[in-house]
């Protein structure tokens, strides 16, 4: 688990990121050691229980933003503070829309892409990052 400063240096970024209307989505997620991975071969599929190796490359939390361009985005992950005490990564990498489909969309893609962006605004974020209400208010989780 993070440090309590950490969750503080978190926190006020992430209020940051909100007030800027920037912030859509958030969450921590648990390690390896309670996860579980299918690996599909045509019709067969297999699970292997974690923990996994090669922890340089796992997900250990993320952000959805909403940004004007990738530049943005690179802007605002510079600010952030470094979540882990030595070297990380943070990946920024961007949603398919529905008009990137063109042609292969089906007629009822955009309402359900619009009720998931609902459900979303209306939703918490994850207590490890803050969480936000429909009026924006901020908590810290403690």
């Amino acid at each position: 688990m993070p440090s309590q400063e950490m969750l503080e240096a978190m926190g006020k970024f992430n209020q940051e990121l909100i007030a800027a209307g920037v912030m859509q989505d958030g969450g921590g997620l648990h390690p390896t050691s309670k996860a579980a991975r299918v690996t599909f071969s045509g019709t067969d599929r297999t699970v292997r229980m974690g923990p996994f190796s090669r922890t340089s490359e796992l997900v250990s939390g993320y952000w959805i933003w909403q940004c004007k361009s990738l530049e943005e985005a690179i802007a605002w992950v510079k600010r952030a503070p470094n979540p882990m005490p030595e070297r990380s990564d943070i990946e920024i990498r961007q949603f398919y829309e529905m008009e990137d489909f063109t042609g292969a969309a089906t007629v009822g893609a955009p309402r359900a892409t619009r009720s998931r962006r609902s459900r979303l605004a209306k939703s918490e974020l994850h207590p490890y990052l803050s969480r936000s209400y429909l009026n924006d208010t901020l908590t810290f989780a403690r």
